[in-house]
């Protein structure tokens, strides 16, 4: 019985793991991942309650369960917020001309 609940253990501890490689904003994603969890959790307690039958049973019922809820419960991105200028508009076709810069105002100037 110690070594069935030392790898139980261990097995919730690897799907666990994987549960963080998911995009939880992903229905798909959230379904398949419900699936897997409903199907084993209803597997484990239709081996206790009924033995290898009742395991089969929980598990096809736990995966549909677990499918419908993750994809039902699947949250809405956070919106995202931008900081920054808005693009300039581009400029119109066509050749441009930049006239020469204004002489300076007249007065007394040193040349280096």
């Amino acid at each position: 019985m110690k070594r069935l609940g030392k790898s139980c253990l261990l097995a919730l501890a690897l799907a666990g793991g994987l549960t963080a490689c998911t995009n939880p904003y992903d229905p798909n994603q959230r379904a398949l991942g419900g699936a897997a969890i409903g199907a084993g959790s209803g597997a484990a307690l239709g081996a206790i309650a009924g033995g290898g039958r009742g395991a089969a049973i929980g598990a096809v019922a736990g995966g549909a369960v677990g499918a419908i809820t993750g994809a039902a419960t699947t949250p809405q991105p956070a919106p995202v917020y931008g900081y920054g200028y808005a693009p300039a508009p581009a400029p119109a076709p066509g050749y441009y001309y930049a006239p020469p810069p204004p002489p300076p105002p007249p007065g007394y100037y040193y040349r280096y």
